[in-house]
């Protein structure tokens, strides 16, 4: 998770657009808006959320990776998983 205060309101902040984004796809589908819209406003959602998981990546590989001296197996194993997951 973000370590410092930048970090954690940069993060929110990110949380906070993501669920505007949401509530607007949201409203969008409800008065039914035409496929074009909604599908633009869910690539900008889409687009956000990796936004976000790409910041939060970058943060917990620098974290774990910049160890000293080295990081440990399961480190390594954990975070492999993670980009895995990351890139389906």
């Amino acid at each position: 998770m973000p370590r410092t205060a930048e970090d954690k309101h940069r993060a929110i902040t990110r949380l906070r657009r993501i669920r505007g984004q949401a509530e607007a796809l949201e409203r969008a589908v409800e008065a039914g808006h035409g496929y074009a819209p909604v599908l633009q406003q869910l690539a900008a959602l889409r687009g956000a959320v990796h936004g976000l998981m790409a910041d939060l990546l970058d943060s917990h590989l620098r974290e774990t990776l910049a160890q000293q001296p080295a990081p440990s197996p399961q480190a390594v194993d954990e975070t492999l998983a993670l980009l895995r997951s990351y890139l389906k």
